[in-house]
């Protein structure tokens, strides 16, 4: 019960900390979108609290996302922006959990590394998705008004490129961190001492 009860605390805790730091995000820009550093926090939940805090952790920072940085995408297809964004996120917290959860037995920095590194990855390849299945006629005018000669061009360089690298080098980075954070945490547990 103590256990459920701190994951649910501290699950809480990195909601609040999602919402704000993606509220914060809109005012950083590299490109078109905002640089978001919401996924370090997903990673600490996925990997302190399981899969299930990650995916919530996810769906928070989508919906928040829905709410402050979606309109252009909104205006053309409401549906696909919904769909986009909520899974990139929730998918994004999912992988990051899983992964950890594989490798934390092996090596915890390890597991880490691996978690910092799937949560940028599939938050970013699933958004790509997302554009091209739902708005490759727009895409497409954009990366021709952009000067681009071909659409993957665009999407890779014009819209998430740099975005990416800071969004990974910041998780990767704070790597560290989250672990010096783990082990606080989760420190084994010492055997009772028989009276």
């Amino acid at each position: 019960m103590r256990e459920k009860t701190r994951a649910i605390v501290g699950t809480g805790i990195l909601t609040a900390i999602v919402v704000v730091l993606q509220a914060l995000a809109i005012g950083i820009k590299f490109g078109p979108f905002s640089v978001t550093f919401v996924l370090i926090p997903i990673v600490v939940g996925a990997a302190l609290y399981g899969y299930k805090s990650g995916a919530w952790l996810g769906f928070v920072f989508g919906a928040v996302v829905l709410c402050t940085d979606a309109a252009a995408f909104m205006a053309i297809n409401a549906a696909g922006t919904v769909i986009t964004v909520l899974l990139k996120g929730i998918l994004a917290g999912l992988g990051a959990g899983l992964v950890y959860k594989l490798l934390e037995n092996k090596n915890r920095t390890a597991a880490v590394i691996a978690a910092a590194v799937v949560c940028p990855v599939i938050n970013t390849g699933v958004f790509l998705l997302g554009c091209v299945v739902f708005f490759l006629d727009t895409i497409t005018e954009w990366a021709q008004g952009a000067g681009f000669a071909s659409v993957g061009a665009y999407l890779i360089f014009g819209m998430v490129g740099l975005n990416f690298l800071v969004e990974m080098v910041s998780n990767i980075l704070l790597s560290s961190v989250i672990v010096k954070i783990l082990n606080i945490v989760k420190k084994p547990k010492k055997p009772a001492v028989a009276a």
